[in-house]
């Protein structure tokens, strides 16, 4: 079904998207496999939400609900036109969405900059619209933000680490950096999806560590 599809390799115009629906058109899980915690919310007050798109986002998201301070996870699409899509719609590339991990995480333990650490060093972010064999403008880098501090960090370790992949020769960042006013709400998958690699342990992963690093937390000071 894919092979051929012209919308593959680059971004479908909004008019030209899929109509999906206006409503939901299948039950989301209530409760996070792993984490015991509610995939829609409500969550704890001060709860703040960030979203990483990184390729396959099966492997993604387990790496996310391991981190420290996160909430919850869940894995859905962003950052197209689509409303309410499926998977099935998605992998078409008609939809202009990102495979994507939401993010809850508790700032009092965690912050962006940590999180984007994990981001930038578990995936190849100058691939464009591919991660590894995966192919398809659903498969691009971004991070989706809902607050300025995300936002500012986001640019701020995106220039952090291309200085590394320059020093150890690799090409420019690809990663696609908006607001959540910008790119448009967070649509969850199907059940099947969530925490897939909790249900399939063997399941199909292309994520770990890169093997560079993403130095974060420094300070600089004028004299």
């Amino acid at each position: 079904m894919l092979f051929g599809n012209p919308f593959k390799t680059a971004m479908v115009p909004a008019e030209e998207a899929l109509r999906g629906s206006e409503t939901r058109r299948f039950e989301v899980p209530k409760t996070h496999t792993v984490l015991g915690t509610p995939l829609e919310g409500p969550w704890p007050e001060g709860t703040e939400v960030v979203s990483f798109a990184m390729g396959c986002y099966w492997g993604a998201e387990r790496i996310f609900w391991q981190q420290p301070g996160v909430v919850t996870t869940a894995v859905g699409f962003q950052g197209g036109f689509t409303p309410n899509p499926t998977y099935e719609e998605s992998t078409t590339g008609r939809t202009g969405h990102a495979e994507t991990v939401l993010v809850a995480y508790d700032p009092t333990v965690t912050s962006p900059e940590q999180l984007l650490k994990v981001f930038w060093e578990n995936h190849d972010p100058t691939q464009g619209y591919r991660q590894g064999n995966d192919r398809g403008t659903e498969y691009r880098s971004a991070v989706y933000t809902t607050t300025d501090e995300q936002f500012e960090a986001a640019q701020r370790t995106k220039e952090t680490f291309q200085r590394e992949l320059t020093e150890h020769g690799h090409g420019r960042i690809t990663t696609e950096i908006r607001p959540v006013s910008e790119a448009g709400r967070f649509w969850y998958a199907e059940d099947y999806h969530q925490q897939y690699l909790d249900k399939v342990p063997n399941g199909y992963c292309n994520h770990g560590p890169n093997g560079l690093t993403c130095q974060i937390g420094l300070v600089t000071t004028d004299d």
